[in-house]
């Protein structure tokens, strides 16, 4: 059974709906455990290529890209074509794109692959959120909406952990085959149970600015990675302004064509940016400080890839059973409360990592910042979900999941892109320093420079070829790379604060909000 965008407040529910939620959850899990499972493989990534930190970063990055790019246009031909239909293409695409990421020859092939990744989970995964819009609603909608929410956040967080207990026993590329079970099985669900046809539009796919949009996000993502590495400084420059000026583009394409990709008016509306842009924010937060983490667990540490990966678990644990409270939390309270609450706990996760993690710091204090951060995503992520889908007419639910999605994977691709840049710079920075300090300065050759700066892996490959300086090396390497990360943390501390200012004076409060949906309603069956 489905719903207009004039009867939402009927709860209605789909037939079979428990095996359709746990089928469209599956979906989004593929996605889900591709955009962390490399964190924890990073550093292993960096010493078999011996990968910059520019290149580290943007394998870590390639499959946000890839889905942050693509989510609006495909998400637009789903409501078009048959969501179903995009489902099962971009389920069965994650096969052979996860095959060619876990025995990549070189690091542009593995980037590569990530970003195939992260296209077919763009044909994939928007649907997930347009389905239980177009099939539930009322505070069945919430409900599910905070599970997927939940589910998705905890599977994030979830990737490291099975990933690390995988590079305990087999190579790298092991980490990028995780998901090919789960793909399949996926795909066999939906075929089975995921109704062909809903409440789909009937409207040309504007295919014009659906290219404008991937030219505009990979350009823009692509130039904050580029920006930290003084040698690509003028590719930085140059996809840079690319982005600016397909983003331009892409706003006057969307104005003035008769079926636009992003409806701007529906973009317009109070609740739907607010929500847009804070949905960024919290779930960018996740995604950048679980980047940065699992690189400080191993490298500065001395963590294996197991034990990194085991301090995500309480993250996952907390979000799984605080999501299904934040639904409670929006209808009792409305949803500005629970945006606030959960930039709050984001903010104090952010703390504890910017004060307390350091070259000595114990697993429990690990833990705790990445509980605070688990909190925070939980009760957040279901409003800044939810405003959106109730905010577009059920025709146009490819937009609303489009943007959702864009929450995740623009928010995380810019967080990532940011806090990864932050790190880089702020690491080479500091290791120059120390090299200018040390006594033996003067000997130490521009070639030598240039791998202790590059990365953490650099600098282990300089101390094996001179093992007399090795302690100091690494003790150098360790103490730069907190340095670079105390940046990244404080930016993203900085980030929260931003959210609950956006939260506190952007978004309606609880009649507001209702009187503004009740508004939207009306306007949209028209």
């Amino acid at each position: 059974m489905t719903t207009s965008s004039t009867d939402r407040s009927v709860p209605t529910a789909p037939p079979r709906s428990g095996a359709v939620i746990a089928t469209l959850i599956g979906v989004a899990m593929v996605a889900n455990l591709n955009l962390s499972v490399a964190n924890v493989a990073l550093p292993e990534i960096a010493l078999h290529f011996d990968a910059s930190q520019v290149g580290i970063n943007l394998v870590a990055v390639g499959f946000s890209l890839g889905l942050a790019a693509s989510v609006l246009w495909l998400g637009a031909v789903g409501d078009r074509y048959g969501r179903r239909r995009m489902l099962l293409i971009g389920t069965a695409l994650a096969v052979p794109a996860s095959m060619l990421a876990a025995w990549a020859p070189t690091v542009e092939v593995l980037i590569g692959a990530r970003i195939l990744g992260g296209l077919a989970a763009g044909m994939a995964f928007p649907t997930t959120l347009s389905l239980i819009t177009a099939l539930w609603s009322g505070p069945p909608r919430t409900r599910m909406i905070a599970v997927w929410s939940g589910v998705g956040g905890a599977s994030q967080a979830l990737g490291p952990l099975s990933a690390g207990a995988l590079l305990t026993h087999v190579w790298w590329g092991s980490v990028f085959l995780l998901t090919v079970p789960l793909a399949v099985l996926a795909f066999l669900a939906a075929a089975r149970y995921v109704p062909a046809h809903v409440n789909e539009g009937t409207e040309p796919v504007d295919n014009l600015g659906g290219i404008l949009s991937v030219v505009m996000v990979g350009a823009i993502v692509l130039s904050i990675n580029f920006a930290p590495e003084s040698a690509m400084r003028t590719q930085a420059v140059v996809t840079g302004v690319i982005g600016l000026l397909t983003a331009v583009a892409f706003v006057l394409r969307q104005r003035r064509v008769r079926g636009p990709l992003y409806d701007l008016h529906i973009a317009a509306r109070r609740m739907f940016w607010v929500a847009a842009v804070g949905g960024m924010l919290v779930f960018g937060a996740l995604m950048g400080a679980m980047y940065v983490g699992q690189q400080y667990l191993q490298d500065v540490l001395g963590y294996s890839t197991w034990t990194a990966g085991l301090s995500i678990l309480p993250a996952a644990v907390v979000m799984v059973a605080v999501a299904p409270h934040s639904a409670t939390i929006v209808d009792r309270f409305g949803s500005r409360a629970a945006l606030l609450a959960g930039y709050v706990f984001c903010g104090a996760g952010f703390v504890v990592m910017l004060v307390l993690w350091d070259a000595s710091t114990s697993f429990a204090v690990v833990a705790l910042g990445y509980v605070f951060l688990g909190i925070g995503v939980a009760i957040a992520g279901t409003p800044a979900s939810r405003a959106l889908t109730c905010s577009v007419p059920v025709r146009r639910a490819g937009m609303a999941s489009g943007t959702a999605d864009l929450q995740r994977d623009l928010g995380g691709a810019v967080m990532q892109s940011v806090l990864g840049a932050l790190l880089t710079a702020g690491y080479a920075t500091s290791f120059r320093n120390a090299i200018a300090a040390s006594p033996e300065a003067d000997s130490v050759s521009d070639q030598v420079s240039g791998a202790l700066t590059k990365s953490f892996a650099g600098a282990e490959g300089v101390a094996a070829r001179f093992p007399q300086y090795a302690t100091e090396i690494t003790a150098a390497a360790r103490d730069s790379f907190v340095a670079g990360q105390h940046a990244a943390f404080l930016v993203g501390f900085g980030v929260m604060v931003l959210g609950i200012l956006l939260a506190a004076f952007g978004f309606p409060d609880r009649e507001e909000e209702h009187t503004m949906l009740a508004a939207y309603a009306e306007a949209d069956a028209d």
